[in-house]
């Protein structure tokens, strides 16, 4: 492609061909150097970032529709979250909370405490990531109940520690050749209502689903095994698909009756994701523990596990814990992006954004026949693409090649679903009205040579 002129009025601005020249040369010394286990969507280097614009190496500007994977939900280095870290940087950076404890650990709990979903007492442990959240979040249920088994869901993604990736459901590449796994973990089926093979009424859906799952706990397993269900509001890595309000308050009671710990994954969906600070908002679920991290530190790395105090406390003193977690420069920064949630109107531009991408993506699927599904809460939507919409056959060539054109042209974007052909929209949520304009036409323009 021709490099595109640089413009004042412009958000993707685009000086090289992509990659350019100097991301060319970081792959190769990348490829020489880091291990070939993780992945990148793009071949490009990024250099710095601002809301949610992405400048890389070769001075090109794209628009960032991945935000780091969910993660940067208050964009690219936001002023008040970056001054935290930098004012907490000079004061201490480590000391292990193990060691000797410090105010900010203290005040996030307290913060988590406050506003996650439940009227009850609740205490919040910290960790690094994602699936160390959920590690730990097993732990506990498991020390409180002094049961085993742990139920979990299909197109689940929950991490790649081992417990974490015992539970997440995509074989390839998370698993393989990792086995093999930890026991007492069973999959049921997930109210995944535009593949269930009998309808795709949400209410049908939900009732069918979730007779499947008593029917199969109460023979595989039984009631008084269990210590917990875990489960994403929303699939992330799954493909966006929302779990229906009726099959989350039936899996709600189920659990209150049994005595079993019910999480909730929002790793992905919270800090405003779906327009909500949380996702069991939509639908009032209110889970026994819930586990956050991506939008939680705004771009540092922290991630909790936040829950009934009876519960939390369950685990002997020294059972659950960690070198680094709940460092204080993450605990900054984490203050800093509740603030920006109470202070500012991110929750109120995350709902606008999701309005006009539900009409935007909508407007698509009239208009494309590779678009079987659109679908998601607030702003947290993706399309799925299909050869066509009778079969509903997975199209993930299409999917990358998609995302291929679309950074090729300047915006960031990322596949998910278990075949890998479900286009996730995971823009910052503080993105301008033109740099969400420029990057939507240049999907649909990539949608358009798909077609054609």
């Amino acid at each position: 492609m021709k490099p595109r002129l640089v413009g004042t009025k412009m958000a993707i601005q685009l000086k090289t061909s992509i990659p350019g020249p100097k991301s060319k040369e970081l792959m190769a010394l990348r490829q020489l150097h880091v291990a070939r286990g993780p992945f990148h969507t793009t071949p490009i280097f990024a250099k710095k970032g601002s809301g949610a614009m992405i400048e890389d190496v070769d001075g090109n500007h794209l628009v960032d529709l991945a935000a780091g994977i969910g993660v940067v939900n208050t964009g690219h280095c936001p002023t008040t979250v970056s001054s935290a870290v930098g004012h907490q940087a000079q004061e201490l950076m480590h000391a292990s909370f193990n060691v000797m404890p410090y105010e900010g650990y203290i005040r996030l709990a307290e913060k988590l405490n406050q506003k996650t979903p439940g009227a009850f007492a609740k205490k919040t442990f910290l960790a690094n990531s994602g699936a160390e959240a959920v590690e730990n979040a097993i732990k506990i249920a498991r020390a409180f109940t002094g049961r085993q088994a742990v139920v979990c869901f299909d197109h689940a993604f929950h991490g790649r520690t081992y417990m974490a990736m015992t539970l997440t459901s995509k074989a390839k590449p998370y698993k393989q050749g990792f086995g093999p796994f930890n026991p007492e973990v069973y999959r049921m089926p997930y109210p995944y209502a535009y593949r269930w093979p009998s309808t795709s009424d949400e209410n049908k859906v939900s009732e069918e689903c979730f007779k499947t799952f008593e029917e199969n706990v109460y023979a595989h397993i039984s009631s008084t095994s269990v210590a917990a269900v875990i489960i994403e509001p929303v699939l992330g890595e799954g493909g966006f698909v929302p779990a229906p309000a009726l099959f989350l308050k039936k899996l709600r009671d189920y659990c209150s009756q049994h005595g079993i710990v019910l999480i909730a994954d929002e790793i992905q969906t919270a800090f405003g994701r779906t327009g909500t600070m949380f996702a069991c908002e939509h639908s009032g679920l209110i889970p026994d523990l819930i586990t956050t991290a991506k939008g939680l530190g705004g771009g540092m790395p922290i991630s909790a596990v936040t829950g009934r105090a009876e519960m939390m406390d369950a685990p002997l003193e020294g059972g659950i814990g960690g070198t680094f977690g709940g460092n204080p420069v993450s605990c900054a920064a984490a203050l800093a992006v509740f603030d920006l949630f109470e202070k500012g109107s991110i929750l109120n531009q995350a709902k606008a954004l999701g309005e006009k991408l539900k009409a935007r993506l909508h407007a698509w699927k009239e208009k494309f026949q590779v678009i079987g599904d659109v679908r998601g809460l607030g702003p947290m939507l993706a399309i799925e693409v299909v050869r066509e919409r009778t079969s509903k056959t997975p199209y993930p060539e299409a999917a990358k090649g998609l995302v291929k054109y679309c950074f090729e042209h300047g915006v960031i974007i990322m596949t998910s679903g278990t075949h890998g052909n479900v286009l996730r929209i995971l823009a910052p949520l503080v993105i301008k009205e033109n740099e969400l304009d420029e990057a939507l036409n240049v999907i649909e323009q990539g949608l358009k040579e798909i077609h054609s």
